[in-house]
Order: structure tokens, then sequence, then C-alpha cells
């Protein structure tokens, strides 16, 4: 088996068909194009900042929301970061971003041992930006979490803009990736002492 971090999935349902491919190792860059386009400028902020190379094509039903879309977006890319790690040797499992974008600032920490949970802690009654409800934010990360058999937390510590708010949960989520998928040298085998992951 080669040793490259890559997947390749699709989804193709009633309701969506998404396409991604990803390469952990990669240099963050992008071609995403999901027909929407506030999701797409977050999904290019992931790459950049995660340095995962992707690729992300989907066509939804946006004309009667963009909750389809987003969520299975969230739930094919978690599945392919979880096939992209492999059986996870060597990684450092864990990692964590405190990410501050104007008057926001978001704690994201996560972890890929394998048992998925989203805690997620926003201010109330966030506008939406434009015609992208920021409740979908929430929505994308459960189905990455999910998927991806992470657990991730995020916490708004401060914040008004509705952009400002969803660009730092990105960038922090991209960040926390980024220590997360990085090899440890020093670590032999699996990190858990269940020795499996």
């Amino acid at each position: 088996m080669s040793n490259s971090r890559t997947a390749e999935q699709k989804r193709d349902t009633a309701e969506t068909k998404v396409e991604v491919k990803i390469d952990i190792d990669g240099c963050g860059q992008s071609k995403i194009n999901t027909g929407v386009a506030f999701f797409d400028h977050m999904l290019t902020l992931f790459s950049k900042h995660s340095l995962c190379d992707l690729e992300i094509i989907a066509d939804g039903d946006i004309e009667v929301d963009y909750h389809h879309t987003v969520e299975d977006v969230g739930i094919v890319l978690g599945s392919c970061i979880k096939e992209a790690l492999r059986d996870k040797k060597g990684i450092y499992r864990y990692g964590w971003s405190l990410l501050p974008m104007d008057e926001t600032l978001s704690r994201v920490a996560v972890d890929f041992g394998g048992r998925p949970y989203l805690s997620f802690n926003a201010p109330e009654k966030i506008e939406s930006i434009r015609e992208f409800s920021f409740g979908l934010v929430e929505e994308f990360l459960r189905a990455f979490a999910n998927n991806a058999g992470a657990n991730i937390h995020v916490e708004v510590i401060s914040g008004r803009d509705a952009h400002h708010i969803a660009e730092s949960i990105f960038k922090g989520l991209a960040k926390a990736c980024d220590i997360a998928f990085k090899i440890d040298p020093r670590v032999e085998g699996v990190p858990s002492t269940k020795e499996t992951l």
C-alpha cells in the first residue's frame, strides 16, 4: 500500500452529488465549487490553513435550501479524512487553536481518536451571512465529526460579526487539524494505550 495520505470519495443522493479529493500532506491548494459562495470561501480557508490539498465539487438542491449541500460536503470530507489517515500510526492525533479574527476569538480543539462528538458553543441568534444561515456551520461540523471519527470542541469566546465568527471557526478547525495530522517521529505505532484507534 502507498504511504500517500490521500483519499477520493463520492456521495450521490436524490438531494446532492458530492465529490471530494484530499491530500493531507499537501500545501493548501484548493478547487472548490459547491454552488454556495460563502461555503466555498470557508472551505478554501480550511484548505489553505490546514495545508491539505482539497478538491470539492457539489451539485445540490440549493434552490430549496443550503442545508443538504453543506451537510453532505461535511459527510464526504470527514469520510475522506478518515480514509486518508489510514491506521493513524505516528500522528499527533490531537490539535488545538486559539484563532483571532478582528473582534472575534474562537477556540477549537480536535481529537482524531475515532470517537465522534461535537461540542459547539457560540452566541445565540447570530445573523445570516447573506442567505447562508450561521446554523449551517454547526451542521457542517457535526457531519464532519461523525464521519471523520473526530471529537471536536468549538467555543466562540468573543465576537459580533457573523462572517468573522464563521471564519475564525473554519480557520481554527484548519489549524487544529494541521497539528493533529502531523507525524511525530517519536511515536511508535498508534498514539493510544489501546494500541488501536
